[in-house]
């Protein structure tokens, strides 16, 4: 499979970079934990929605999956520039597997759950920020771009199947056996980890700043740049866009249809974006993406708007799937774009931001979401999600219009 990330005559190949020893161990790991992270939140939303009927504590706990994200990134995405970014990783793999067995405890009550899902997504944040500034030594060039098409295929690919799994797993066993499932893929993320080699610390000595002066800075980094701003709010776009994937449990019930189905249209999403990977990482040129994530950033709620007249199951997955096709278009080259343009003694801190806002926003979009469906319904709120993401969408796109011609992706093309 063959990936023309620039449209220059060198080519690289999706094979050739996964035949990069260490990547592929980094890309391993990482499908293992998302598939273990999708059961989880499948697991977790049929046991809500079953004890409580109620669509705004499902979307409460869907929130939990993602918003202390934003704490962990924001306070610890540092960790990655001061500490073997590996070993941050690894770390924070072994934290979670603890937290999500103990979430296996039996007779767990709701408000301690929600404390240790708290407590586990807090930790997403430091993973996420250390894998973002590590992958760069990794992937040279135009491996990168490639590497990180790979990485979001198979991600989605890993959400794919553990949506559609968690709600065949959950459907035949119960929640308690998706969460041991998921503890068990940290440890094997960890262990994988294990042979990625370790590499210098990028922040050494005296020259360590507190963990506010280092946000501070990440921040400012950000802040003063138009083009970093910009892309940081095409990316959190997402907080939009979630919606589909935290109201499938109450959809799937209006539609009358059971847990097979809320993993069916959790995995629609995943579904579109796996497709959306293969087409931009292997037909679509890098400085063709450059130019229009803007624009696929405002089409990507389109199918969400549509929802508003109430589809079937049939529809409701082809509408998901579309709206993820479209928006792996703009989050793929968006999250290169902005990762390139970082330096390296403050890359683990810029990428935490701008993973773990990413996280929040998605957190913060399904409750409001979820407590909008209690209101006008199910279909209506995805709807509404769908429309004000849209409009939304139009100034940031307007915005990347203006600044994309200093993108130093575009040049290198």
């Amino acid at each position: 499979m063959t990936a023309d990330v620039t449209g220059a005559s060198e080519r690289v190949t999706f094979r050739s970079v996964l035949r990069i020893g260490e990547f592929r161990t980094m890309w391993l790991a990482e499908l293992f934990s998302v598939i273990g992270d999708q059961i989880a939140r499948v697991a977790l939303t049929v046991l809500v929605y079953d004890q409580t009927s109620s669509a705004a504590l499902t979307g409460l706990t869907y929130a939990l999956t993602f918003v202390p994200a934003m704490l962990g990134g924001v306070l610890f995405a540092g960790l990655g520039d001061r500490y073997p970014r590996r070993d941050v990783m690894i770390a924070t793999d072994v934290g979670r597997a603890v937290l999500v067995g103990l979430m296996i405890v039996p007779g767990t009550p709701l408000w301690l759950l929600c404390v240790l899902v708290a407590a586990m997504t807090l930790l997403n944040g430091p993973f996420k920020a250390a894998q973002q500034a590590l992958l760069p030594d990794v992937l040279e060039g135009k491996q990168y771009m490639v590497g990180m098409a790979i990485r979001n295929m198979t991600s989605q690919a890993g959400q794919l199947v553990g949506f559609a799994g968690g709600g065949l797993l959950v459907g035949a066993a119960s929640p308690a056996t998706g969460l041991a499932v998921n503890a068990g893929t940290f440890v094997v993320s960890a262990l994988l980890l294990l042979l990625v080699r370790q590499r210098k610390v990028a922040v050494t000595g005296e020259d360590k700043p507190s963990f506010l002066a280092s946000t501070a800075a990440g921040a400012r980094i950000v802040w003063r740049d138009p083009a970093l701003r910009t892309l940081v709010a095409l990316n959190w776009l997402a907080g939009f866009y979630v919606v589909a994937e935290a109201l499938a449990a109450p959809l799937a019930g209006d539609i009358g249809a059971g847990a097979l189905a809320v993993g069916l249209l959790m995995a629609a999403d995943p579904f579109g974006s796996v497709i959306g990977a293969v087409v931009f990482g292997r037909w679509v040129p890098e400085s063709m993406q450059v130019r229009v994530i803007g624009v696929l950033g405002i089409l990507a709620g389109v199918p969400l708007a549509l929802v508003v007249l109430q589809p079937g199951l049939i529809a409701a997955l082809v509408l998901f799937a579309l709206s993820g096709m479209l928006a792996t278009g703009y989050n793929i080259q968006g999250t290169v774009s902005f990762v390139r343009r970082l330096p390296d003694r403050s890359r683990a801190q810029c990428s935490g931001l701008n993973s773990t806002g990413l996280i929040t926003v998605q957190g913060l979009g399904a409750l409001a979401a979820g407590a909008l469906a209690d209101i006008t319904g199910t279909a209506n709120a995805i709807a509404v999600a769908g429309i004000v993401g849209v409009i939304v969408a139009v100034p940031i796109a307007l915005s990347w219009s203006k600044v994309r011609g200093n993108d130093p992706v575009a040049h290198a093309s």
